[in-house]
């Protein structure tokens, strides 16, 4: 579901596109990657694997907020040392920014799980994207670095063929006008997957997976070690929560979530994906819609409740979305331009001169960051 920024405007999909097309609906040894999978999380019984946060990289919508070298090693370490993860899901476009952070990443010491996630390129541009990717991450795992791979996020919504649609937002209103052949978009995504799958095998030889979305993706988990779901249910009590996970442990594989997490305002965690849409981005500047009461308390509470079930299921991995998201910059002083109470981030962005697109800005950490911070410390 949610971002995979990578996607943004170089590609002609911002944050708030990609929000709604989410929500709109050594060798690998003997016994192969899927049973190593299994063996080791047989040996780590229970609890949680992996404890892991999305970093996005990507083009940004400004210059200021576009990937920088300096600003991934600062982020790398937070999120080893402060953050407390051992996993971290480089996500996003870009080969040079998808590796230099994942080698990082691997130097910290923290388990990789790399996603290469290219939209609305020709699928020949997005199959040879991700095998560079792959070739990159076998790389890294031959040289002794803990990875995993994902061959990409929600396929129906970011590589063009598979829905009617030039780009992300044209898909997203053939899936809200309910103009989708859907036997046809199933058939094709399928397809898609297939290639994918097959093209990520050929480079990289150790655990494969996906982050698929959880009403639209039903793809063959046959082709992958680990299942891999961007998870953004409401349920009252934790016990459905479980009921509706257990489900994705049919396979018999590993079970990693690859998303979750909800924005920081009263009712967002019962939006599911839907929580950006508070924001009215017709206006320039970008602002809130209606009165919604900040509460960072309330992203905190649905964070760690679900870090809770993850945690009493034993599953492979979860990773929180998202470390920080540079485009929805804090406001306190104006509630009206506060888009981060629309961030799924853990973190929350500060300008030193708000109304200056070109500002510097630096990054604090929310409640959030710090209910995931102790969990995972106290699990890890």
């Amino acid at each position: 579901m949610e971002e995979t920024e990578g996607t943004k405007r170089a590609q002609g999909i911002s944050r708030a596109q990609f929000l709604a097309g989410a929500a709109a609906v050594g060798a690998a040894g003997a016994v192969g990657p899927a049973g190593q999978a299994r063996a080791a999380q047989a040996r780590h019984g229970r609890g949680l694997r992996r404890r892991g946060v999305v970093y996005t990289v990507g083009a940004g919508e400004t210059p200021g907020t576009a990937w920088s070298a300096r600003r991934m090693r600062h982020d790398i370490r937070a999120i080893r040392d402060d953050l407390r993860a051992d996993t971290v899901d480089v996500t996003g476009d870009g080969v040079e920014r998808l590796t230099r952070t994942a080698a990082e990443a691997a130097e910290r010491g923290l388990h990789v799980w790399l996603q290469p996630t290219l939209g609305d390129a020709p699928q020949r541009d997005i199959l040879e994207h991700l095998a560079e990717t792959g070739r990159f991450a076998e790389r890294l795992r031959r040289q002794g670095a803990s990875v995993d791979f994902s061959v990409g996020c929600e396929f129906w919504l970011f590589v063009p063929g598979i829905l009617p649609g030039e780009t992300v937002l044209d898909r997203i209103r053939h899936l809200q006008n309910g103009t989708v052949d859907w036997p046809r978009m199933r058939r094709r995504l399928a397809e898609f997957t297939v290639q994918a799958a097959k093209t990520g095998r050929s480079v990289f030889r150790g655990n494969l997976s996906y982050a698929a979305a959880q009403s639209i993706d039903d793809p063959d988990w046959s082709l992958f070690d680990i299942v891999g779901i961007d998870y953004y249910s409401y349920f009252e009590q934790r016990s459905d929560h479980v009921r509706e996970l257990r489900r994705y442990l049919r396979w018999g594989k590993p079970l990693a979530i690859t998303e979750f997490g909800t924005c920081a305002y009263v009712g967002a965690p019962e939006t599911g994906g839907m929580g950006w849409d508070i924001v009215d981005y017709d206006k320039e500047p970008p602002e809130i819609k209606g009165n919604p009461v900040r509460s960072e308390r309330v992203q905190a509470d649905y964070v760690g409740g679900l870090l809770d079930v993850f945690e009493s299921m034993g599953l492979y991995g979860a990773m929180a979305f998202e470390f920080i998201s540079a485009d929805a910059p804090h406001r306190p002083d104006v509630p009206r331009l506060d888009l981060d109470m629309a961030s799924y981030a853990l973190t929350k962005v500060i300008k030193d001169r708000p109304d200056d697109p070109a500002s510097d800005w630096h990054w604090e950490p929310k409640e959030a960051f710090r209910a995931v911070a102790r969990r995972y410390a106290r699990h890890g």
